[in-house]
């Protein structure tokens, strides 16, 4: 029996319960892991409340694909790993399948990367997701190069901070949207080339001035709701909105047709990356060679011991953070 977080009911963190609960030995293409560090994303905040993408399967319901640790054994058919390799989980998963709020867990060994040297247990459970997040829409998908502009939208989040350093890294110019001026100093700090506080200033207008008029190469948009078509505004023509986030939690429509010519808009989801065996490799190789040179550093805002799940996700959703939040496992 190991102490793993589970939900009996759709709710808030309240619903959270850290309970004793039954663990297999890892089968064909599994490992075991002994969880030091555990990265909370908010795809476990809506998956939680019944919000997310896909529905719970089945009570009690368990959460999180984002982790570092330890490998304690190795399923069969598993190469590449041995008891002892110190790892990173990544989301490739679904949590009605896998889950990694726990003091060990077992995973699939696909979702598996080796931690490289020099970083903790909190800054593996910190960098996967947000890197390889910005790295899969912005450089796999979109080619992202030096003289690109992209306009990066709650700028502040782990995913927002690692696609500013991603942008800074690959030449590009980053311009950091935030609602209030609040966070201007940590995004310009972090690496932003400007900030526009969007409960002061016109996106749009503001893009196109710092861009001599062309527009923005990329839009980089985790809010979705009615304000992608000023974010659609602020395209240059044959640019890209990136969709990779919901919190407004509104409908997103669809820019007029006349402003969308020769631009284009689309969805991102982190899996199109970490389910691709090849395109993770990539993504692995970019982001390790980022962390190798200090171009790129992994930002945590707070960090939670595992008995405290429940005012994880509440700060969480308070959205005051600037970077990551961590859950950490004392054995």
């Amino acid at each position: 029996m190991v102490r793993t977080v589970r939900f009996h009911e759709l709710g808030g963190p309240e619903v959270l319960r850290l309970e004793d609960a039954p663990i297999a030995a890892p089968g064909a293409g599994e490992l075991l892991i002994r969880v030091d560090a555990i990265g909370v994303n908010r795809a476990e905040v809506l998956f939680r409340s019944g919000r997310y993408i896909e529905d719970v399967r089945e009570f009690p319901g368990r959460l999180g694909t984002e982790a570092a640790g330890v490998v304690e054994a190795v399923g069969p058919g598993v190469a590449g790993f041995a008891a002892g390799d110190r790892v990173s989980v990544v989301p490739a998963f679904s949590m009605n399948d896998y889950s990694v709020y726990a003091e060990r867990a077992v995973v699939p060994a696909d979702a598996v990367l080796h931690r490289p040297e020099g970083l903790d247990a909190v800054g593996g459970a910190a960098v996967w997701m947000p890197y390889v997040t910005a790295y899969g829409a912005l450089v796999e998908t979109g080619g992202m190069r030096a003289g690109d502009t992209v306009v990066i939208t709650a700028a502040s989040s782990s995913v927002g901070l690692a696609a500013l350093q991603i942008a800074d890294r690959v030449g590009a110019t980053p311009i950091a949207t935030t609602r209030t001026a609040a966070k201007r100093d940590a995004l310009l700090k972090a690496g932003a080339a400007d900030v526009i506080v969007t409960d002061e200033e016109d996106v749009a207008e503001r893009v196109l001035e710092l861009t001599g008029g062309r527009g923005a190469t990329f839009v980089f948009d985790a809010v979705a709701g009615p304000g992608v078509v000023e974010l659609a505004e602020a395209l240059a023509r044959g640019g890209t909105l990136f969709v990779y986030g919901m919190l407004s939690g509104l409908d997103t429509p669809f820019p007029p047709m006349a402003l969308m010519s020769g631009r284009a808009m689309r969805s991102y989801i982190l899996h199109e990356t970490t389910r691709d065996p090849e395109a993770l490799r990539r993504a692995e190789a970019f982001v390790a060679s980022g962390l190798r040179t200090g171009a790129f550093r992994p930002v945590v805002d707070r960090t939670f011991p595992l008995e405290a799940i429940a005012d994880a996700h509440r700060y969480m959703e308070a959205g005051t953070q600037v970077g990551k939040i961590v859950v950490t496992v004392d054995h």
